[in-house]
Formats: structure tokens, C-alpha cells, sequence
């Protein structure tokens, strides 16, 4: 029996995978704004679901709901960062208010998660700590700008969290999933465009649901896509990041061949701002 640590279990991945584990018999320290959404989980596999109210943009109430997990479950083997939100809208017609609450969840949030969960990590030797994300931290989409830079954000911190912590024994995945056929759209923050500027450009059409694709037309399965998860945080070894979807593949392979190609066309200029006494590396 293992024992899971996650965040955002209401609805989505967090509730599937908390339902999952559970059925297999792992213990889940399950933390969302209204625990009572899970006592149909509490009803039936007692206390092996521990349950705790959590708004993960309060990071003193975290730390305490952290410290108490430790304290009460003993060894917690995996961490999932699971809670978060999408934001829809043109970067300009954005307000102050949803841009601060967009960072405040999807980074400041999961950050200050890692932060509270390494101390107990690396006392107990390690465990696996999996972050979701997005193939939406290797892309970009017009009218999600916010939204990709929390994904940008939150990989850029993972990348060096993981060189820290790797010597404790902590490893980190961030789990980058495609489009699943999930409520994510329908529980977005969603600002449709009214400046006459952005008429009939797609980003605008974005905004008001023009372009957003049928949940029948996603390729991701939810029930796949929490079983894969699982199964990552059950590795010992598990990747540093890990794509989820095909069409998450495709899209962040042709994204990454297409960079490397801009990369090696850069190479004559790039050289050529070294010092003259300088001996580059063989590239």
C-alpha cells in the first residue's frame, strides 16, 4: 500500500485518481476547497481516504495541511500538484484581478507546495512528486496567454527543482497532457472579446467558442490519462516530463523540431558575439 498526497481532487484527474488508488487500496491524503465532495469515496474505504480543506493560493493554511499529513499518515510516497484552472482570454481585455488569480494558482501555488512538501520528502529519503502541466508548457494558443505562461512558468521552476532535490531522492514528472475530454473549458475563467479590433481574427473567435473543439472530437481519455499518472508515480525512476495524448506528441515534437531548426540557424550569429580569446565548445 502506497500513500498519495493530492491536490484538486473534486473533479478531474484528482478525483479520478484518488477514486483509482483507492480501489486498489493505497491510502490518498485528498485536499480540495469542499471536502464533502469526496464523503461518497469517505463512505466507502473509511480511513484509508484522509481528508483535508485546502485553497492552495493560501500557502500558510498549505503548509499546515502538508505538516499534518506527514505527521498524521507517517511516509507519503507520491505527491500530485494537481489543482489549477484555465483562463481564456485576449491578453489585452484581461483584467488585474484574473491575471493575479491565474499565477496565484497555477504557479505561486504549486511551487509553494514543493517548497513545504522537500523538507518531509527528503527526511523520509524521497518520493516521486508529479506536477501537472500542460503540452500547453511547449505550445502556444491565441487567447491563453495567461494560461501558457503558467505552464511556462511552473516547467521553468520544475527543471531546476528537480537539479536541487535529485540528490534526496525526489524526483519530479511534470505531466503534460493533450486536449482530454474533460470539463476544463466548461470550468474555465472565459472572457470573450468586445473589442471591435480584434473582430474576426481567431483569437477572438476563441473566446467565444468558435474555435474550441467538441468534447467528442479530444482524443484524451480522462480514466487513461489518471491511469498513466499512476503508473508514472509508481516508477522509481519515473521521466522528468512526461506527454500525454497523441495529440500532445505531435504537436510538441513538431514544436521542438521546428525550434531546434530555428536554433541551428542561429548558430553563425550566436558564435559571433564571443570574445575574440574564447574557445567555444564543440556543438
Amino acid at each position: 500500500m502506497k500513500t498519495w498526497f493530492i491536490t484538486g481532487t473534486s473533479s478531474g484527474f484528482g478525483r479520478r485518481m484518488t477514486e483509482l488508488l483507492l480501489e486498489r487500496g493505497d491510502r490518498v491524503a485528498a485536499t480540495l476547497r469542499n471536502p464533502v465532495r469526496l464523503d461518497d469515496l469517505a463512505a466507502r474505504h473509511g480511513d484509508r481516504l484522509w481528508r483535508a480543506e485546502l485553497d492552495v493560493t493560501d500557502t500558510a493554511h498549505m503548509r499546515k495541511v502538508v505538516d499534518s499529513a506527514f505527521a498524521e499518515l507517517g511516509r507519503i510516497d507520491v505527491v500530485v500538484s494537481n489543482a489549477g484552472y484555465g483562463l481564456i482570454g485576449l491578453a489585452e481585455e484581461l483584467t488585474d484581478e484574473q491575471i493575479q488569480r491565474q499565477i496565484d494558482t497555477n504557479v505561486i501555488a504549486p511551487i509553494q507546495l514543493a517548497r513545504a512538501v522537500t523538507p518531509h520528502l527528503r527526511a523520509q529519503g524521497g518520493g516521486n512528486l508529479l506536477q501537472t502541466s500542460s503540452m500547453g508548457g511547449h505550445i502556444a494558443f491565441p487567447a491563453m496567454s495567461l494560461y501558457h505562461t503558467s505552464k511556462w512558468g511552473i516547467e521553468g521552476f520544475f527543471e531546476a527543482y528537480a537539479l536541487e532535490t535529485e540528490p534526496f531522492g525526489i524526483h519530479t514528472t511534470l505531466i503534460e497532457p493533450g486536449m482530454v475530454a474533460t470539463d476544463f473549458y466548461g470550468a474555465a475563467d472565459i472572457t470573450p472579446s468586445e473589442l471591435p479590433a480584434y473582430a474576426g481574427t481567431q483569437a477572438a473567435d476563441f473566446t467565444h467558442g468558435k474555435n474550441s473543439v467538441p468534447l467528442e472530437a479530444m482524443p484524451g481519455d480522462p480514466r487513461k490519462v489518471a491511469e498513466a499518472m499512476i503508473r508514472i508515480g509508481d516508477l522509481k525512476e519515473p521521466p522528468r516530463r512526461q506527454l500525454l495524448g497523441s495529440d500532445a506528441y505531435s504537436l510538441v515534437h513538431d514544436a521542438l523540431t521546428a525550434r531546434l531548426e530555428s536554433a541551428e540557424a542561429q548558430r553563425e550569429i550566436a558564435f559571433s558575439t564571443d570574445r575574440d580569446d574564447f574557445t567555444p565548445p564543440s556543438v
